[in-house]
């Protein structure tokens, strides 16, 4: 195709734009109300996922050694510790620290625990990390086997029904999501399938002065796009907005100030790449199968 040409599509589908305003200002809206929901829920989808994996990586093993182990049998049990499968980390905890660790934990009654030094009835242990924190209940099965371990602890019982809590969270969410998408697909493209339906006099007199199928075509293809694109583009500005401000509450601990979001960067970037590219796709598709039925005289 020639670049005038193509300049003249452009300028066709622009002009029309303008022509069938109301029409135009409907299809649009209904991509910005619907792209808008979506991003929202796209939002929260992100989020939800990022939280269950925050806290599952909080998951962690805690191995207490026999208070009659000695340095070299310890130090014994580390490496056994590590040459396990599917552990990432193990951390000593030493019977001091521990005691220290017990007496921040408990605040300003920290000072119950003075002069328990020297006879600290806390064990050595270890924090054990599994690489992936659903296979934590099996590590810790094969941990209770070595000698010289008195006690693993994991949270057992609530572990599994955190990981099963987040599997169907996010099951939901992706169900969910793609519903929700296809539904503004379908809705959208209806919208501005009305649009088109409205100027099929003007498709069906083109065609029979001779116009081919594409050079029809082409200004509602150039129509359909802006009608994607701008309807994009405004629910993008308002939900960066609207997420910024909303990081900005939890920063300052006015809302949920127990979990942290996603930065705005860079999955302001990716939300933003979606919904720009489902509207333009939408708005394409819904213009190019509404022209098609009308080329048919």
């Amino acid at each position: 195709m020639k670049i005038r040409t193509l300049g003249r599509h452009v300028r066709e589908g622009m002009k029309n734009l303008g022509r069938n305003g109301w029409m135009t200002f409907a299809s649009i809206s209904a991509v910005t109300i619907t792209l808008f929901i979506l991003g929202v829920f796209l939002l929260l989808a992100f989020n939800v996922n990022y939280i269950a994996q925050t806290i599952e990586k909080q998951v962690e093993i805690r191995v207490f050694v026999d208070l009659l182990a000695d340095k070299p049998a310890i130090e014994q049990l580390e490496a056994k510790l590590k040459a396990l499968p599917k552990v990432e980390s193990v951390q000593y905890v030493s019977k001091e620290q521990g005691l220290v660790n017990f007496r921040k934990s408990m605040g300003e009654k920290g000072y119950l625990l003075d002069g328990m030094e020297k006879e600290n009835p806390f064990p050595d242990s270890f924090v054990v990390k599994t690489k992936q924190p659903q296979d934590t209940a099996e590590v810790a099965q094969a941990i209770k086997k070595i000698p010289s371990i008195t006690d693993v602890n994991y949270g057992e019982g609530t572990v599994e029904k955190l990981f099963v809590t987040t599997r169907t969270v996010r099951d939901i969410g992706i169900v969910f999501i793609v519903g929700l998408a296809f539904t503004a697909m379908f809705l959208i493209a209806n919208t501005i399938k009305l649009t088109i339906v409205a100027r099929r006099r003007e498709i069906e007199i083109m065609k029979l002065v001779g116009a081919t199928n594409w050079f029809i075509r082409w200004p509602f293809f150039v129509e359909g796009l802006m009608m994607g694109m701008v309807g994009a583009l405004i629910p993008i500005l308002v939900l960066g907005f609207g997420y910024h401000y909303l990081l900005s509450l939890v920063t300052n601990g006015s809302v949920i100030p127990f979990f942290k979001l996603l930065p705005l960067f860079p999955l302001g970037y990716q939300v933003a790449l979606l919904l720009l590219a489902i509207g333009a796709f939408i708005g394409i598709w819904g213009s190019m199968v509404s022209v098609r039925r009308f080329l048919r005289v």
